[in-house]
């Protein structure tokens, strides 16, 4: 039955061998079978100009796109006499290629590619080929560029130096010194995921450039593993990271219905974890974002505990008291819990003990409080019911100081507490 249905296909005239060919590039390379067609008719014309001599404008070539069946030909003026082969066509050659043929008239005259040279044939392979690279180029840098700034999967090929480069299936990748996890050691034929920095078009391909270190690597791995992330259901609102070390996230809920930090760590924690092996046992602190920068700041220096945040917003500083117990946990290893919470806050934060915050100043509650004794927060400057008026709006009240009485036209029970300071001649009699 096979063999009957390739004959068939040959007394139909369909090129069962190149569409075949072009099938299967159009699979394995990813290159649109439109631009091998072109590619091919390019071929044969570079071919037929040098194999013939014939200019660009006269040598046409067309290729049948359902059978794959292509015709080249040459159109030449019918004259008396030839000049140029090239161009020109005697009149009795017109007249057995068409018997209608006048002086003047294009004939066209079909070209056989069978008898080109071992040279114009190489040259068409050659155009062919390169045409073919070009495409897979532009292919695999289009499959790539859409992948900039995402997770992909790769194996360690090889060490370069220092560098390693991670098979990506279609292209390797550039993973450099600096963009290694220090201390992750990655064998040969090891599978790692990798977060994609860059891709650039060169004339040796598509150049990918990735990272093990990027903070964002972390995200796109949590919106893998857990999907209210990846929906949106639960949003990461900052990320901050040591690489191999400590990250730290904050995360928020748009559903009041889910927990955001339980959705990221899972049951059992099995959804941090599944993050955590990825990234070759680094710690990951999850913790809840808040509006409030103070709320917000006690969180971030989860796990330790924080007994008061007194946050400046516009110098963007804040001043946290811990118990005298958990100082060294809320600094952290050579201070980085309390670097990697102010990286995720944008807030410069100075942590002392309880025991240090007493003689600290800018710790103390006490020292944001203006001295009463200054008359600031007196009596004098509020009314009978309670509301601060200034002290300019009691210059303008009678008060008598000698009786303590309400003035003619003031009814009982409304007089007014603020009161005016004596004139010298006062005094003077007061003291007489």
């Amino acid at each position: 039955m096979k063999k009957k249905k390739e004959e068939v296909q040959e007394t139909n005239g369909v090129n069962t061998e190149l569409l075949q060919a072009l099938t299967l590039l159009e699979k394995e390379k990813g290159i649109n079978r439109e631009t091998l067609f072109e590619a091919i008719e390019n071929s044969l014309l570079t071919a037929c100009r040098n194999n013939y001599g014939g200019h660009a404008e006269n040598i046409h070539c067309e290729i049948d796109r359902e059978t794959c069946n292509y015709n080249l030909y040459m159109d030449k003026t019918v004259v008396e006499e030839v000049l140029d082969p090239a161009l020109e066509i005697s009149v009795d050659e017109a007249m057995a290629i068409n018997p209608e043929a006048n002086l003047g008239d294009t004939v066209r005259v079909e070209l056989k590619s069978r008898e080109f040279g071992r040279i114009a044939t190489q040259n068409a392979k050659n155009v062919i080929l390169q045409k073919i690279r070009e495409e897979e180029r532009n292919s695999i840098f289009n499959e790539f560029s859409a992948k900039e700034h995402d997770v992909v999967t790769g194996t360690v090929q090889r060490y370069i130096g220092r560098n390693i480069s991670i098979n990506l299936g279609k292209a390797d990748a550039f993973l450099s010194e600096g963009e290694q996890v220090r201390g992750e050691y990655l064998n040969i034929h090891d599978r790692v995921k990798v977060y994609v920095l860059e891709v650039k078009n060169t004339t040796k391909g598509p150049r990918i450039q990735v990272s093990r270190t990027h903070p964002e690597l972390v995200r796109k791995l949590f919106e893998k593993e857990v999907s209210e992330v990846a929906d949106g259901t639960v949003e990461i609102m900052g990320i901050s990271r040591e690489a191999g070390s400590r990250t730290k996230i904050a995360v928020c809920s748009n559903n009041p219905d889910v927990d955001a930090v339980g959705a990221c760590v899972g049951m059992n924690g099995s959804r941090v974890n599944a993050v955590v092996d990825e990234l070759g046992g680094e710690k990951i602190d999850i913790i809840s974002w808040d509006e409030n920068p103070a709320i917000f700041i006690e969180n971030s220096l989860s796990p330790a505990k924080v007994v008061s945040a007194i946050v400046d917003g516009d110098e963007k500083t804040a001043k946290v008291v811990v118990p005298d117990y958990q100082l060294s946990l809320a600094i952290g290893k050579e201070g980085q819990n309390a670097r990697l919470a102010a990286k995720l806050t944008g807030f410069k934060i100075d942590i002392k003990s309880e025991t240090q915050a007493k003689d600290a100043p800018g710790f103390r509650m006490e020292d944001y409080l203006l001295d009463e004794e200054e008359g600031e927060y007196g009596e004098e400057y509020y009314d009978e019911n309670g509301n601060y008026i200034g002290p300019e709006e009691y210059e303008e009240e009678e008060y008598s100081e000698e009786a303590g009485t309400v003035e003619e036209g003031e009814e009982s029970g409304e007089a007014d507490a603020s009161y005016e300071e004596p004139s010298e001649s006062e005094e003077t009699a007061d003291e007489e």
